[in-house]
């Protein structure tokens, strides 16, 4: 057996931290690496060594092989853990690590090559007798040959990168003549994200059931399955809800997948963490979906209902040991959720979101692995994920209560969230009930983003309160021999203020002005376009307030600076200006500028100056934290000018180009 001493983890954010945390349990040292955007991250400042790896972007950082085994040798690291994503499931890397004479936590050079391409991959578990769909996989990657193949598979169709994961290089196509720019869509995204533009083919199942099974293999012969993560709530093809075991499963599927799941492995001589993914159809039939070679994000499910720390397990068959464990003695305990919390804006289709992170808030009664601190930066090099929120409970509804209790007490101000997204989520009627499929997010959502509708006007209310008190605390910072008990106090029983909220007049369809009136020191009579509330402030620390609200008791998370308040309730979470004395905003950019919509890669401009466009017609194409996003047209018109170039970084809110509106389309706006 093989002792490790110095491990160091080629990876950021929370599977680094994640990774750190057990091997520092074990006594390991830990190095990590950073980037130019990591310099502060909790990651290094967690570890016991840290070793800068070049510029933000990810090929000049952290997918730089030569530069991480450098980094490993300076170090004096005898192992590498990958983490996920980055380098994790590159076949290049296993093998520099080898010859480098630095144990790669992870599995052989083989097993990664085999099953990191999808095309391999598929014909290696069809000639195994793994269950998998008909499709098309094999060399000839000519347009017209996959258009030709996709004529006889039929649609229902997924046009899927060879390479790679995460939901990127994936397009569903429904309609025959979507296949060209489906193959284009997809091979541009996967060259850009893995450097690999092959592409498979393969009949899409409608609604079925995202199913994985977690494997170990050691290299004495052990191979064992520790059951099954149902990872079906997804948006993009990016899991975003995942939870162990399978509201579905029978003991009878369990065996039958885990058995194929098993044989899998041992097709590829695997070792270590690996998860083999499958989709479920209603009949209760499965096909191979494609073989995950790394510890995967959702992992913490399968640690909470087995006991199992999976990290530890990687590093002791890294060190060449046994498992010590064999299938009878893997017990499923209890029921777990996890969910992804992702810096992005549901309600713009899931849109990226960037920037400073003005509070970091995680729930202190729940399992949270985050990356993150207040005052650090969500960037646009990196994946949008930022946290994950794990419960586990005696049963299913024990572990989603917990989870809707742990979500109301955490709040991420600065970025926008998919929090109350997640909440919202969580209390739907198929989900409660265990029915959701890949298809939960449309059915219960739509297409168009996520509408979760208005803000109630006690949210406007609780702010209103909020930014009283807090003017007050401010006022009496800067007062000399002024006795706190004399704050809210007047000899005039009218003392109230007033705040201006653009977003309450656009709900109320008012001028958005609210008036507060101070009853009595801490107690509020709030009152705004005819409706009210009774409002107590129990208690103000920190970063959080309890509140009475009508009777019934409110705890609040908060973050105000200037006249701006961040505020998230159990529900909802709300974000106001306060515009008392200034002029309304006007929107000044209207249809006819088009700006970046985040941080990125501008990597086409489809149109030129002089052109004609119609609404909805494709402009740009923009890649920012490893998805493509096309930018459309808002208005029929004429491209005026355009004033970014393909091929360069842009910032949110750049300019690209401007249109000027046809005058029909003006007349008819009128």
């Amino acid at each position: 057996m093989t002792q490790i001493s110095t491990l160091l983890i080629a990876n950021r954010g929370e599977i680094a931290c994640r990774v750190m945390r057990t091997a520092k349990a074990q006594g390991i040292r830990t190095v990590a690496v950073y980037s130019d955007a990591d310099a502060d991250a909790p990651h290094v400042r967690m570890a016991d060594d840290a070793v800068h790896i070049g510029p933000a972007p990810v090929n000049e950082s952290y997918l730089l092989i030569d530069t991480i085994i450098q980094a490993a040798k300076d170090s004096g690291a005898d192992a590498v853990h990958p983490g996920y994503g980055f380098l994790s499931e590159n076949a290049a890397f296993s093998q520099a690590c080898a010859d480098a004479n630095i144990i790669f936590v992870g599995p052989p050079e083989k097993a990664i090559d085999v099953m990191g391409d999808k095309a391999r991959s598929k014909r290696a578990m069809i000639e195994a007798g793994v269950p998998c769909m008909p499709g098309y996989q094999d060399d000839d990657q000519s347009d017209a040959t996959l258009i030709a193949e996709a004529e006889k598979i039929g649609v229902p169709l997924m046009v899927k990168a060879a390479a790679g994961g995460g939901g990127r290089g994936m397009r569903l196509v429904h309609d025959q003549d979507e296949v060209p720019n489906a193959i284009k869509l997809a091979r541009s995204e996967a060259e850009n994200a893995f450097g690999n533009g092959e592409l498979i083919l393969e009949k899409a199942i409608i609604k079925p059931r995202h199913v994985e099974i977690q494997v170990f293999a050691d290299s004495h012969g052990n191979t064992i399955h520790l059951g099954e993560r149902d990872c079906s709530v997804q948006r993009r093809h990016q899991k975003v809800i995942e939870e162990a075991p399978c509201p579905v499963m029978t003991e009878e599927l369990r065996a039958e997948m885990g058995a194929a799941a098993v044989e899998a492995a041992r097709a590829v001589d695997y070792r270590g963490a690996g998860t083999v993914e499958f989709l479920l159809d209603q009949s209760g039939s499965f096909y191979f979906l494609e073989m995950n070679t790394r510890l995967q994000v959702e992992h913490p499910v399968t640690e909470e209902i087995t006991g199992l720390d999976l990290v530890a397990l990687q590093l002791k068959v890294a060190q060449d040991d046994k498992l010590g464990l064999s299938q009878e003695d893997v017990t499923l305990t209890g029921h777990a959720m996890e969910v992804r919390l992702y810096a992005e804006d549901p309600a713009d289709d899931f849109l990226p979101s960037t920037g400073h992170i003005d509070l970091w808030h995680p729930s202190e009664n729940a399992r949270i692995d985050s990356g993150i601190a207040t005052g650090g930066e969500v960037s646009p090099f990196y994946d949008s994920m930022v946290a994950k929120i794990i419960t586990h409970g005696a049963t299913r509804e024990d572990a989603r209560r917990q989870m809707v209790k742990a979500l109301s007490q955490t709040a991420l101000f600065g970025p926008k969230t998919n929090r109350d997204f997640l909440i919202d989520s969580l209390g739907k009627q198929d989900f409660i009930d265990g029915q959701a499929t890949t298809a939960f997010i449309a059915e219960n959502y739509g297409e168009e983003g996520v509408d979760l509708g208005e803000h109630s006007f006690d949210a406007f209310a609780i702010a209103a309160v909020l930014q009283h008190k807090l003017r007050q605390q401010a006022a009496h910072g800067l007062a000399l021999n002024v006795n706190p008990e004399m704050l809210d106090w007047s000899t005039n029983a009218n003392l109230q203020t007033v705040t201006q909220y653009a977003s309450l007049g656009e709900a109320t369809d008012s001028d958005g002005a609210i008036h507060v009136h101070v009853r009595k020191p801490g107690h509020y009579h709030v009152e705004a376009a005819g409706q009210e509330a009774q409002i107590a402030l129990l208690a103000i620390t920190g970063d959080t307030a309890k509140l009475r609200v009508n009777g019934r008791t409110v705890d609040a998370i908060y973050h105000a600076g200037g006249r701006n308040l961040h505020l998230a309730l159990p529900q909802r979470s709300l974000s106001v200006t306060d515009m008392t004395g200034l002029s309304a905003m006007e929107d000044m950019a209207g249809g006819g500028t088009v700006v970046a919509p985040m941080h990125g890669l501008l990597l086409e401009i489809l149109v030129e100056q002089g052109a004609a466009v119609a609404k909805g017609d494709k402009l740009a194409v923009l890649e920012a934290m490893k998805m493509q996003h096309e930018i459309l047209a808002e208005i029929d018109g004429t491209v005026e000018t355009v004033a970014a170039v393909a091929g360069n970084q842009i910032a949110a809110d750049d300019l690209i180009m401007e249109i000027t509106a046809d005058e029909a389309g003006e007349e008819d706006d009128a």
